[in-house]
């Protein structure tokens, strides 16, 4: 299969306030850094994006288009949990602080159900420094809206490796912009992508968190 992947687009338009710096990694100290990477060692964590400072929480294996895309509960408890063990503290619904290294990891709120993915981070305020908690499916589209199409696939195929997303739901929320036309040749990529994964090691034992 050819995919039509040569088509570039740009970062997001900067009058969105949540649009993070490419270099946003730079924001907190190469020690802190690496110690949030220890997230990754959790089958249902990664840090995701460092340059876009994007933690994913596992959702599921499969997926259905009319799935809820958000956070649960039990993905919640699960990321809190684990941050504590990092000197974070959950100071309200939505921010989740480490004030010794001055960073927060922030959870979006939810405005509507069944509101589009793209959505979820972008008018989020947050500062340089400051992670945001998404689904794999969320952290695939802030993806998709920020890298040039090929870098986006790419990195997208890392994220299946770990945490699977809703191809279905993507293609359903693609918008009518040049970026996301240029992706969607590359869903059916994607699909196969993702059912290699699920079908292999390590994924393929995994459920989702209760």
């Amino acid at each position: 299969m050819v995919l039509k992947l040569s088509a570039m687009f740009g970062l997001l338009r900067s009058s969105r306030p949540e649009a993070p710096a490419r270099d946003g990694a730079a924001s907190v100290s190469p020690a802190f850094a690496t110690r949030l990477a220890q997230l990754d060692r959790d089958p249902y964590l990664s840090v995701a994006d460092p340059d876009l400072r994007l933690i994913s929480v596992f959702d599921d294996l499969t997926y259905d288009r009319a799935d809820l895309d958000m956070l649960t509960g039990p993905m919640r408890r699960h990321a809190v949990a684990k941050l504590a063990q990092l000197g974070f503290r959950q100071v309200s619904g939505s921010v989740i602080d480490n004030r010794a290294d001055d960073v927060r990891v922030l959870i979006p709120k939810i405005h509507a159900l069944g509101a589009s993915p793209f959505d979820a981070a972008r008018y989020l305020v947050r500062r340089p420094q400051d992670y945001v908690l998404l689904t794999p499916t969320q952290v695939a589209c802030q993806m998709i809206d920020t890298y040039p199409c090929e870098e986006a696939v790419d990195r997208i195929k890392v994220l299946i490796g770990k945490h699977p997303i809703n191809l279905f739901k993507i293609m359903d929320h693609l918008e009518p912009k040049e970026a996301h036309r240029t992706f969607r040749d590359a869903i059916g990529h994607l699909k196969f992508v993702q059912r290699k994964a699920i079908e292999a090691e390590p994924l393929r034992r995994r459920r989702a968190l209760r």
